[in-house]
């Protein structure tokens, strides 16, 4: 029986496939290609700790890459899931590639994959006024947001920096979105995080697992040519495609290109892991 949750979404049989969401997001980012994915592995897509739903976040202190990870695999050990395959959403692509580093992964599809700034570059610093700014606005939006999104003109409006077509997105789901983003209990401190370049991705040249990065065309939060290019020149054998006309989020803007493209990569290298791990544990209530 597939396990539902505010902190986990869990179905289906075959080799698990991991499904990691962004920063101030919940497993729902996947739902629009969950239904594709889901005869075709045992589907895993948890809330991640410190996210609206997921489990708490008890480290205090800024948030490095590596306490996030240790959180996740901590979590990932409790619902029985050894190494599977990775696929994870800007910080949830970050996240990928640092478990990756630690053995967890029979494959990785990172889109966008956060953590990939050089320090020079003064990115991390422009994320962090650009994350101040939309939890600003969402914020003075929040009692009016179900009026807002009816129309599709402004939800494409709202969503423009997440999404290159938003109007797509069901007027229900765009209010999700960014409610539940207003839930984040770990915001301050992935802020910290950011401006001291604690969550930047080290040692990529440690990732060993068969590795695709796609990059969203329009990607306003991380783009393209400021974030791709340490993880093209330092993952070993790492394979790069260009994700056309969508924006940061993809799976919003087109669900058919992203499970081609997970599919497409995962089905390549399936049978190269060991087992799921240990017996599954129960989904959080």
């Amino acid at each position: 029986m597939p396990e539902i949750s505010p902190s986990l979404y869990r179905a289906g049989h075959g080799e698990p496939l991991v499904l990691l969401h962004g920063f101030m997001g919940t497993w729902h980012h996947w739902r629009p290609v969950i239904a594709e994915l889901v005869p075709r592995y045992e589907v895993i897509a948890p809330t991640l700790s410190g996210h609206d739903g997921g489990p708490p976040f008890t480290k205090t202190g800024a948030l490095r890459i590596a306490d996030a990870a240790d959180s996740l695999e901590e979590h990932l050990d409790e619902l029985g899931v050894g190494t599977a395959h990775l696929v994870g959403n800007s910080m949830g692509g970050g996240l990928a590639i640092e478990l990756a580093k630690r053995g967890r992964a029979r494959s990785v599809v990172a889109l966008a994959p956060g953590g990939g700034w050089r320090p020079e570059s003064g990115e991390h610093e422009r994320l962090v006024r650009f994350f101040v700014r939309t939890n600003r606005m969402a914020r003075a939006s929040a009692s009016r947001l179900p009026m807002v999104m009816r129309r599709p003109r402004m939800r494409r409006l709202a969503l423009r920096d997440v999404m290159w077509r938003g109007e797509l997105v069901a007027p229900v789901d765009a209010v999700h979105v960014v409610r539940s983003s207003l839930r984040c209990s770990i915001f301050d401190l992935v802020l910290q995080a950011l401006r001291t370049n604690g969550a930047m991705l080290e040692d990529l040249d440690q990732v060993a697992a068969p590795t695709l990065i796609a990059w969203p065309q329009h990607d306003r939060v991380l783009p393209m040519a400021l974030h791709s290019d340490r993880f093209r020149a330092e993952i070993p054998g790492v394979e790069f495609r260009v994700l056309p006309a969508v924006g940061h989020v993809p799976m919003w803007d087109d669900p058919r290109l992203v499970v081609e493209t997970i599919h497409g990569f995962v089905s390549r290298h399936a049978g190269t892991g060991a087992g799921s791990g240990a017996a599954r544990a129960p989904a959080a209530a």
